[in-house]
């Protein structure tokens, strides 16, 4: 599957955003995997990247990102760099990316990647994600792509009033639930959350933050 017909396949299984598809039709997914997983590239399944982490397949990254409704001036935070696919996905969409990831190999290797594919608006960090970043909150959207146990207090606090959060959130080797939570306008007002599916992700660790070096 061409990545523009991958948009098209997307759009089949209920992808409606067209800044989402479009973005994603912009970007060669075999870009973003070892050279032993590019014939795999084009199949809407997740991949491996190394170090006991995976690409999403193509759907939950469209689906994941749909659910942010962004408009292009936002300021987003990603948990969970990876190789680096979603957050290009991200930069297409919005003002700025602020990613965090904790494998040292997988943020390097990320970082080159996006800068050699001429990504100017993602910012990068080695680290703990669950801490996410402080310095650059609040953020208007927050993306994470590994699963806790439960909502970090942390990330919530972190999330412009008004904002969105999508996380998968679950135990380790079971099914996860896919989580959109709207940060209410209000102060004290609970967040709303919705479920948006079953999901199995990778589970998210942690470990002290740092700038990611070249």
């Amino acid at each position: 599957m061409g990545d523009r017909g991958r948009a098209e396949y997307l759009s089949s299984q209920g992808i409606r955003d067209g800044r989402v598809l479009e973005a994603i039709s912009r970007l060669t997914r075999a870009d973003f995997v070892s050279e032993a997983e590019r014939l795999e590239a084009g199949a809407d399944v997740p991949l491996p990247i190394g170090h006991g982490q995976t690409i999403s397949q193509p759907y939950v990254v469209a689906l994941m990102t749909e659910a942010l409704a962004l408009k292009g001036h936002e300021r987003v935070l990603e948990i969970g760099t990876g190789s680096g696919y979603q957050t290009a996905v991200l930069s297409l969409l919005c003002r700025e990316v602020y990613t965090v990831e904790i494998v040292p190999e997988l943020a390097r290797s990320a970082r080159w990647r996006l800068l050699r594919l001429g990504f100017e608006n993602i910012y990068f960090r080695q680290g703990d994600g669950t801490e996410g970043w402080q310095e650059q909150a609040p953020f208007d959207a927050i993306l994470v792509t590994a699963a806790p146990a439960e909502v970090p207090s942390t990330l919530l606090g972190q999330l412009h009033r008004g904002g969105w959060m999508v996380i998968p959130v679950g135990p380790t080797g079971g099914t996860q639930e896919l989580l959109r939570i709207h940060r209410a306008r209000e102060p004290g007002a609970l967040p709303q959350v919705e479920s948006l599916l079953p999901v199995r992700f990778v589970p998210m660790t942690g470990g002290p933050p740092r700038p990611v070096l070249p």
